[in-house]
Formats: C-alpha cells, sequence, structure tokens
C-alpha cells in the first residue's frame, strides 16, 4: 500500500571538493576585497604624502626667499665676487700655465681693476653731481619746452568735453618737488659704498687665489671616484662658461657704452662719457635698462635741445643701436646656448629686483644663466633649463 504522507527524503550530502572550492572562493573574494582597500588605502596615503610635499615645498620656498631677503646684505657682496672672480679666473689660469704665480696675476689684476674704478668715479662723479644740483633747475626750464606737445592733447580734452555737454575745468598742474642733494649725504653714504666696494675687492682677491683649491677641497668629499669625476666636469664646465658669458656680456656693454657715448658727442649732448657709462651699466639689466636710458636720454636732450626733433633724436638713435644689439649681434656672439626666454628673463628680473632691488635686477640674468647652466647637468632638473631657454 502507498504511504499516503510519504516523508521527504533527505538532501544528499555534498561533496568534499564542492566544500572546498566554495570555501576557497570565499577566502579568494575575502582576500581580493582585502588587496582592494589595501591598494585604495596606499593610493589615500600617496595623495596625502604628495599634498604634504606641495605644501612643505611652498613653505620652504617661502623661507628661502625670507632668508634671502633679510641676508641680502652678505649675499650681494659674495655673488657679485663671485661673478668677478670668475670672469678674471681664465687670465689667472693662463698665467698659472706660464709658471706665473696666482697670487701675482691677482695682485696685477686688482691693481688694474682698482686703478679702472678709481678712474671712472674721479671723471664722473663730477659732472653727476652737477647733474643732481641742476635737476630742480633743469625740470622748471623742461616744463615749458612741452607745451608744444600738450597743448594739442589739451585741445582735444577741452573739445571732447564741450561735445559731452561738461564744464570745462583747468587744472593745475602740480609743482615738482624740489631734489636736495647736500655734502652731508655724500658723507654720510660714501662710508657705505666704500666697505662694500673693499669687501667685494678682497672677497675677488681671495677668490683668484683660493678659488681652484675650494673647489678641489669640495670635490674630495665626494662619496666615489664617478661621483668625484662627474662633479669636476660640471664645476669646470660651469666655470668656462659662466666666465665666457659674462667676459662677453661686460666687452659687448663697454662697446655699447663707446658708441653711445660717440654719437651723443657728435649730437652734442653735454657729458657724453656719463651717460655713455650709464648706457654701459643699464645694458647689464635686459630691455629694463635700454628703456629707461631711452627715456633718461630723451629727458636729457628736451632739457638742452629747444626743439623737440632734435632733443629726441639721441634717444631715437640709442633705441635703434640696442634694437641692433640686442636682436642681433649679442645673440650672434653668444649663440643659441645662451639664449634666455623674454619671459623668464622679466619674471627673474621682477623677482629679484624685489627682493634686492637695483643690485638684484644687475645680477639677475647671470644668476639665472648660471642655473640653466648648472640645471642642464644635474640629474632631474633639464625641466628647468628648458623652461628658461628660449
Amino acid at each position: 500500500m502507498n504511504d499516503p504522507n510519504p516523508i521527504p527524503a533527505s538532501p544528499a550530502p555534498a561533496d568534499g571538493a564542492e566544500v572546498l572550492g566554495a570555501v576557497e572562493a570565499l577566502e579568494s573574494g575575502y582576500a581580493w576585497r582585502r588587496t582592494m582597500h589595501r591598494v585604495h588605502a596606499v593610493r589615500s596615503m600617496r595623495r596625502h604624502l604628495r599634498g604634504i610635499r606641495i605644501v612643505l615645498n611652498i613653505l620652504a620656498a617661502l623661507a628661502l626667499l625670507y632668508t634671502v631677503t633679510l641676508a641680502k646684505a652678505l649675499l650681494i657682496p659674495l655673488l657679485l665676487a663671485a661673478f668677478i672672480g670668475l670672469a678674471l679666473n681664465p687670465i689667472v689660469a693662463t698665467g698659472a700655465r706660464w709658471r706665473i704665480p696666482r697670487w701675482l696675476s691677482a695682485v696685477v689684476l686688482m691693481v688694474a681693476l682698482i686703478s679702472g674704478i678709481v678712474a671712472g668715479i674721479a671723471s664722473l662723479s663730477q659732472p653727476a653731481l652737477e647733474w643732481f644740483h641742476q635737476a630742480p633747475t633743469a625740470v622748471r626750464t623742461f616744463v615749458p619746452k612741452l607745451r608744444s606737445i600738450t597743448q594739442p592733447l589739451e585741445a582735444a580734452n577741452r573739445a571732447t568735453q564741450t561735445l559731452v555737454g561738461g564744464a570745462t575745468t583747468r587744472v593745475q598742474a602740480a609743482r615738482p618737488p624740489a631734489v636736495s642733494f647736500s655734502t652731508w649725504d655724500v658723507l654720510l653714504t660714501t662710508p657705505k659704498i666704500l666697505a662694500a666696494v673693499l669687501t667685494v675687492l678682497l672677497l675677488v682677491f681671495f677668490f683668484l687665489i683660493y678659488g681652484d683649491t675650494l673647489l678641489r677641497r669640495l670635490v674630495e668629499i665626494a662619496p666615489n671616484f664617478r661621483f668625484k669625476r662627474h662633479a669636476v666636469s660640471i664645476v669646470r664646465s660651469i666655470q668656462i662658461e659662466v666666465s665666457r658669458y659674462i667676459l662677453t656680456t661686460v666687452l659687448i656693454n663697454a662697446v655699447l657704452g663707446t658708441i653711445t657715448a660717440g654719437m651723443l658727442w657728435l649730437y652734442g649732448m653735454p657729458d657724453p662719457l656719463l651717460w655713455g657709462t650709464v648706457a654701459a651699466l643699464a645694458n647689464f639689466i635686459p630691455y629694463v635698462g635700454s628703456i629707461t636710458t631711452t627715456t633718461v636720454l630723451a629727458l636729457v636732450g628736451l632739457m638742452n635741445f629747444d626743439q623737440v626733433g632734435q632733443a629726441l633724436l639721441p634717444a631715437l638713435t640709442f633705441a635703434g643701436i640696442t634694437a641692433i644689439e640686442g636682436n642681433m649681434i649679442t645673440p650672434l656672439i653668444q649663440g643659441r646656448r645662451m639664449r634666455l626666454s623674454p619671459v623668464a628673463i622679466l619674471l627673474w628680473l621682477l623677482i629679484w629686483g624685489w627682493l634686492w632691488g637695483i643690485p638684484g635686477a644687475l645680477l639677475a640674468v647671470p644668476m639665472l644663466t648660471s642655473a640653466k647652466l648648472v640645471a642642464e647637468r644635474v640629474r632631474g632638473w633639464t625641466w628647468f633649463a628648458m623652461l628658461v631657454q628660449r
């Protein structure tokens, strides 16, 4: 007979292999989730570390800027002496190859350098002081000469105000403040200038004598021979190229100052040697120096000539000379390797002019060139050389 209430059969026991596979699947899923969790944790930690590194780099850059600004009284003479020493070192090295002691070559060079500085100050100080003393009178005589230029502009302004229905108002021009430059100011400033010049000259003298010894000692502390050889090649190549760049720049600026002085003498400008020296020194600051010198020559011309065309002719001629020098002569002599991006130069001038003033603007381009040459040979810094290269 059939049982009316059959008992359901119990499921068959699972196979051992299937159970083991299920356990392994669970374990592998757990391991995969744990691995992904670790990957996410590592990525999150890397992002945090990258953010911390960026913040630390920004803080280090700000601390460096603050330190550089605070120690500018120490760093400016050091850098100036280092660049002058690099420029004069090939002469001392050539003398050493001819069995001339380095100290003797350094003494001769320093005597020649001091004699040149003293002769330049003696010949240029008197006309410079006269210009400072005559500045208020020159400004008062200079303002009426601008009437021929400002009258058309004033007429156009009045016509515009009449057309728009406004009342014509006459604004009285503010009188320029008087420029005072007394003997007491000279006496107060002279000791500081003499101390700075003496410091630079002493540093240059010792750099010329002991510069190679100092570099040799720095190389000797390198950890291994390969690093020493690489450091020697970097130091020697940078020394040669920076020295060549500084000497070339000094020669170009000296020729520019000589041509400017001759041009001003032909045009009948007063004190052409003074303004030629100003043009040579200002040309160490690219773009800004030539613009400043052109403006100064225009003002001096307007102060000394009655006709506007004759007064502006020296400034226009100088602008043409600097355009040829900056776009043809200097790139041809220095080559493509030494050419820098105008944007990088202007940014560098802005930074160092803000930090150190006029000395920073004068030293900005040699520092940028040296930094570019160093970055080309140091691993991991080639991006900086590519960034500032033209």
